[in-house]
């Protein structure tokens, strides 16, 4: 991996500044791809569109920093400080962020496909419109997130925490959230085809008029959920907890509902 002076960086980053400045006609973009990068300090830096794909940021301090627009893909960000950062339409393709800190960062419209956000903590980030294909989110801080609209298809988000989160017309197609806690999480019109959802927490949550088609919900508690025209065809309700539920409108056709409380 390519490494750096604090001088040779200071002086790629000020070039980086002076090429955005100038909409290119001055200076230099930023190419830090493969860099060595650990441990380093760039909170508050300019790193918007700055090409980073491939470095080693693993405990770096990124806090308050701007990388929208950036290259980051297959980067190596475990365990950085990226709290109040700015990553909107950032590329982070395949990514390690595993055990980073996200609290208020924004990621609109981010790429983090494929990327390893296990145990990492996002709490109020936000994350409109985010790809999140197969990510792994495995036992990550997702509270009071704003994932609405996020494409969260084959993702892990196995014991995840996402109590109050906003998933409002996100894709969940084949999600896994088994042992997940969507307490008081907003799902509307969100699409949870073929989920698993065994042993979520969903108690408070808003379901209204989303789709749980054949989606696994055993053992999952949805007390004091609104699933008012939520469409649960062919979904596993076996053991659910769906007392006080509100289900006005809901389609349960062909559900499993063995041992379900009502």
């Amino acid at each position: 991996m390519k490494t750096f002076t604090k001088q040779e960086l200071d002086k790629i980053l000020d070039s980086h500044k002076l090429w955005l400045s100038s909409n290119g006609k001055k200076g230099e973009r930023a190419d830090l791809s493969n860099a060595d990068l650990r441990n380093v300090n760039l909170s508050k830096v300019d790193l918007h569109r700055v090409n980073l794909s491939n470095a080693d940021l693993s405990n770096a301090n990124l806090r308050y920093a701007d990388l929208s627009n950036a290259d980051l893909s297959n980067t190596n960000l475990s365990k950085a400080n990226l709290s109040y950062a700015n990553l909107d339409s950032a590329n982070l393709n395949s990514s390690k962020l595993n055990s980073a800190y996200l609290f208020f960062a924004s990621l609109s419209d981010a790429n983090l496909s494929n990327a390893d956000l296990s145990f990492a903590r996002f709490g109020s980030a936000y994350l409109s419109k985010a790809n999140l294909y197969n990510a792994n989110l495995r036992a990550a801080n997702l509270r009071d997130t704003k994932l609405d609209s996020a494409n969260l298809n084959f993702a892990n988000l196995c014991s995840a925490d996402l109590d109050s989160a906003n998933l409002s017309f996100a894709k969940l197609d084949s999600a896994d959230l088994r042992s997940s806690n969507l307490h008081f999480a907003k799902l509307i019109s969100a699409d949870l085809r073929y989920a698993y959802l065994s042993n979520a927490n969903l108690s408070d949550a808003y379901l209204i008029s989303s789709t749980l088609i054949s989606a696994s919900l055993s053992n999952a508690n949805l007390s004091s959920a609104d699933l008012r025209n939520a469409d649960f065809s062919y979904a596993d309700l076996s053991f659910a907890n769906l007392s006080n539920a509100n289900l006005d409108g809901a389609k349960l056709y062909s559900a499993d509902l063995d041992f379900a409380e009502f």
